[in-house]
């Protein structure tokens, strides 16, 4: 049973064992390092599977049968993964032990419709029940509903308009593409296409979707509803789009066919060499594939032909159960796990060089020089950058590049300093010009914050802006600290007002890219010490008073996607080796490594880890798309409980961290 404390939690019993014994934490580690070390690659890289729910393999269903070519193997092993993934009142969820939701849901019933399953069946009776349930068709997001529009399942008139004149409208106007996050432009820009084009595949009627319409919703209007008010938002774009559906059936659309090129010139771009694929995500790169064969290419076209083995590179080919990744994470995985081993031998850093020197010098030949769609914010004239993806050029972020040179300060390649400090001096300036006009960092773009924008009808995949966090803000700062950059310099001063404003009544802080106060908070501690900030200020103190509040009854932390949903639960979960981890370093950065909460926290990964040195974790620790998309990193139950540890280690033998091999001049200036 789960608890959840306001106190820290030093009346409980403790472990017969001392865990914060050094020679237990050693051997806990040398276990964790081997199997870390054992899964490397070859040419030194760590990558781990991005498990999600099961919409992607729905969604491929429903592609292969619009295209028209099922391949009846890979339609039957997509169709026994969703199978496998319902629930128990008949719906799917989109994140482990969460509720059913509609959008996957439905997708599932569909897509099983499609690859044979009778209506009849006891468990499509379920489904169809819990979609019902939950709303029905209707009730679905825009770009689910676009998918049912290609299969004739949803009315075109009643999805909200994407004109591809988006693609014309200048920098200096309010709205225009570049004032939405990169992840929805490159979704839009097909998805404008495919809006112009309307390549409806018409079905028989037994695979249609009429049981899924609430009675009496089918022929209705499906638009969405103006509120009440004389002016809001959502009543101003939902009047625009009624005036662009109006001038499109009257075709009043002088620069149609100017836009519809520019919009192909925009995606041929920016999927060719030097990506893997349009921004190297699931959704972009299925709807690039399903635009060009709207378009009549086949694969004789080598774009074409290019796209689709990009897009079945994300398969995993699990002979018992098949898999689809929504993009791949080699950067991500390789910075994280190279920054755990070398933390974690700090008596000994050039016992595992020849390995991490690899895994640097993998980093290294993957920096982005190109300036991609960020250089229209942010006229930054030097670029350098690490995308998430093994190729992304376009699409590098700060997240990565963060991370990155917090790995590569270790070991430069081949001892080559002079070469590190030319990455630094590229990389950094490049990563303090994404400072945002509030003071904190965004990933893959600058200002590109307008929360009025939320309010266009296809937003409604909560993810239309490029928001600052304050977890990427916390990352930069224990970058920033870790190379000795200036702490009274107006970045970091700025960043920490930042910090401050954007910190909740309780103490934790929201976390954007992990699941979710739990990994908010840890990072913001972590940055905060790095940077040498005083760690007994009473606001800081008050977030290391809620992560220890947190703490479950087996010593471990946990949080569930749910928290986005609802505040209230926030830091409350099964526990997790990663979001332990997290909370373990969060405390540990605030100073007292004798702490109670500290020992349970350590107690409870060295009793769930494995014989072979790893731990389990099904749980979803990983954000896409709160509210609407998470991610299980398979990683993350390894690499952040080998730091975590090594941290605890580390800062009990008043080391805190391996020796930086470039530091920043406290008289260097950065624009």
């Amino acid at each position: 049973m789960l608890s959840r404390y306001s106190t820290p939690l030093h009346l409980t019993e403790e472990p017969e064992a001392n865990p914060l014994d050094p020679k237990r934490l050693e051997e806990t580690m040398e276990r964790s390092r081997q199997y870390l070390l054992g899964i490397q690659k070859p040419d030194g890289h760590w990558v781990g599977e991005l498990l999600v729910d099961s919409t992607l393999c729905s969604d491929y269903i429903l592609y292969m049968h619009w295209a028209g070519k099922v391949n009846p193997q890979l339609q039957e092993r997509c169709a026994t993964h969703i199978r496998k993934r319902q629930q128990a009142d008949g719906g799917w969820n989109i994140y482990y032990g969460g509720p059913s939701e509609i959008n996957a849901t439905v997708k599932a019933y569909f897509a099983l419709k499609l690859a044979g399953d009778s209506p009849d069946c006891p468990w499509m009776k379920e489904a169809r029940a819990a979609a019902l349930r939950l709303g029905g068709i209707p009730r679905m997001n825009t770009y689910a509903k676009l998918y049912l529009a290609l299969l004739g399942q949803f009315p075109w008139e009643s999805l909200p308009a994407i004109p591809v004149e988006l693609i014309l409208l200048p920098r200096w106007f309010p709205f225009n593409i570049y004032e939405i996050s990169s992840w929805t432009r490159a979704m839009i820009i097909p998805l404008a296409i495919l809006n112009s084009l309307k390549p409806t595949r018409h079905l028989p009627e037994e695979l249609q979707l009429h049981e899924l319409y609430p009675l009496g919703t089918e022929k209705q209007n499906l638009l969405p509803q103006k509120e009440d008010r004389w002016f809001s938002w959502r009543n101003f774009f939902l009047g625009v789009d009624r005036f662009l559906k109006w001038i499109d059936r009257h075709n009043l659309r002088p620069f149609h066919d100017i836009a519809f090129e520019r919009c192909l010139s925009w995606m041929y771009e920016r999927m060719g060499e030097g990506s893997d694929g349009l921004a190297a995500v699931f959704p972009s790169m299925l709807n690039v594939i399903i635009a060009m064969q709207a378009l009549g290419h086949d694969e004789s076209n080598p774009l074409l032909a290019k796209a689709i083995r990009d897009f079945e590179g994300l398969f995993v080919d699990d002979p018992h159960d098949f898999r689809i990744q929504p993009c791949l994470s080699p950067v991500w995985d390789t910075a994280i796990t190279l920054i755990a081993l070398a933390e974690s031998q700090i008596d000994d850093p050039d016992r595992l060089r020849p390995q991490l020197e690899k895994a640097s010098r993998w980093l290294v030949e993957r920096e982005v020089r190109i300036r991609g769609d960020w250089k229209v914010k942010n006229p930054h004239p030097v670029a350098s950058g690490w995308a998430f993806e093994y190729r992304n050029d376009y699409y590098p972020d700060t997240d990565d590049t963060m991370m990155v040179l917090m790995a590569l300060r270790f070991y430069p390649v081949d001892g080559d300093r002079e070469g590190l400090k030319a990455i630094f001096q590229r990389a950094l300036p490049w990563l303090l010009s994404f400072q945002c006009k509030d003071g904190g960092w965004a990933a893959f773009d600058k200002d590109v914050t307008r929360h009025w924008l939320n309010h266009i009808p296809f937003a409604d995949h909560n993810a239309i802006t490029d928001p600052t966090c304050s977890d990427l803000t916390g990352r930069m700062l224990e970058l920033l600290g870790y190379i000795g950059f200036d702490p009274k310099a107006p970045p970091v001063r700025r960043a920490i007002e930042y910090l401050k404003a954007t910190q909740e009544q309780d103490g934790s802080w929201y976390g954007r890219w992990g699941v979710n106060y739990i990994y908010g908070t840890w990072q913001v501690l972590r940055g905060l010490c790095a940077i040498k900030e005083p760690m007994n200020q009473d606001w800081i103190l008050r977030a290391r008073d809620w992560l220890e509040s947190c703490q479950n009854e087996d010593g471990g932390w946990g949080e569930s996607p749910a928290s986005y949903d609802d505040p209230s639960l926030k830091g409350r979960g099964e526990s997790t080796p990663s979001q332990t981890a997290w909370a373990l370093m969060g405390i540990a950065a605030c100073g007292d490594i004798q702490r109670p909460s500290i020992a349970r926290g350590v107690a409870y990964l060295m009793r769930t880890q494995k014989e072979d040195g790893s731990w389990d974790e099904p749980q979803t620790t990983g954000t896409g798309f709160p509210k609407v998309f998470y991610l299980n990193y398979d990683m993350y139950r390894n690499n952040f409980p080998l730091l975590a540890l090594a941290t605890v280690a580390n800062y009990q033998s008043g080391r805190h961290h391996l020796k930086t091999q470039f530091t920043v001049p406290l008289t260097q200036k950065f624009a």
